[in-house]
């Protein structure tokens, strides 16, 4: 708990508790061009039971999170309503986009904190809300924006927030989604955008790639940032952009760059993405705190949007 507590620094919002009666996930087509509305609908459905069974639980707090999330309006390409839950939302049409923005958030992500985290843009959705228009506004090309909440996140008070254990898990199912992400729309450019311990689940996605399970990728930025448990970008197995930002407002600065291996596990993410020694592009994040680099307006949503554009010869510096 000490490592953790140096690590992370504080405490966000929590989540509900898990609560037994919830359907299972449903089964659902492959993801291909063809099948996506398909999915959004029967995501759809899905959480519509599950808001249902929440009720009959007398869980108010998850049925009003479930009942926000399943608005008609909402893609959902996979969801999961169990426990801390897991959800992938789709902003614009991935089939036909020009470019795709993965968003992979960090620690205290649950169903609960989907849409809301101590503000409406720190939170997962906000955030990938407010980076889609940016991304809009700077270019008349088609974007989808996916708010990834695919792998088990941390809770920040935790021994599993100090450590690779579930970022170890996240990374093989980043991979996954880029394969999958080929499927759907072949012909965009893939970025993924990765924020505090996120980056951690990143570092593990592109240190286990290779130049086939690689294919479409064509940036990765990491902000808010503890380590990514890479020692350098020039050690990756692939050759894509690697970015890094920290704003200077973050606390995450005050975190100990330090990495070994205790219990099974690795504790501490090495490294720190934005020294010279890791050879990241810098991009600037302005006075950013920990939760704001996703504010519209700010100079970090802009280079991020950038980034995203893959317009790095515009991106300012750190």
């Amino acid at each position: 708990m000490a490592v953790a507590a140096a690590i992370v620094g504080s405490v966000t919002a929590g989540a509900a508790s898990p609560v037994p009666g919830t359907p299972a996930p449903p089964q659902l087509p492959p993801i291909q061009a063809q099948t996506l509305g398909e999915r959004y609908a029967v995501n759809r459905g899905y959480i519509a039971d599950a808001e249902r069974a929440a009720h009959r639980l007398g869980d108010s707090y998850r049925e009003s999170h479930l009942r926000q999330l399943g608005s008609p309006v909402r893609q959902f390409l996979s969801f999961d309503a169990q426990g801390d839950g897991q959800a992938v939302e789709v902003l614009g049409d991935l089939a036909t986009a020009d470019r795709i923005v993965v968003l992979v958030p960090g620690a205290d992500t649950t169903l609960d904190t989907f849409d809301h985290l101590g503000s409406r843009h720190a939170s997962l959705s906000g955030g990938a809300h407010a980076l889609h228009d940016e991304m809009r506004r700077l270019s008349r090309s088609s974007v989808a924006v996916l708010a990834w909440y695919g792998y088990r996140a941390p809770r920040t008070m935790s021994r599993d927030v100090a450590t690779t254990a579930r970022a170890e898990e996240g990374g093989r199912r980043l991979t996954t989604l880029l394969g999958e992400l080929r499927t759907a729309n072949a012909h965009a450019p893939v970025v993924f955008l990765c924020h505090s311990y996120g980056s951690v689940v990143c570092g593990r996605a592109l240190g286990g790639m290779s130049p086939r399970t690689s294919a479409g990728l064509a940036g990765v930025a990491v902000f808010g940032s503890p380590g990514t448990g890479l020692r350098s970008a020039a050690r990756l197995p692939v050759r894509v952009p690697v970015w890094a930002g920290r704003g200077a407002r973050d606390w995450i600065a005050r975190a100990p760059h330090v990495s070994w291996s205790a219990f099974g596990t690795t504790l501490g993410f090495g490294t720190d993405p934005t020294s010279p020694s890791f050879g990241a592009r810098p991009f600037g994040a302005g006075n950013s705190g920990h939760s704001g680099y996703l504010e519209p307006g700010s100079a970090a949503l802009r280079n991020l949007a950038l980034i995203g554009l893959g317009r790095g010869s515009v991106v300012s510096g750190g």
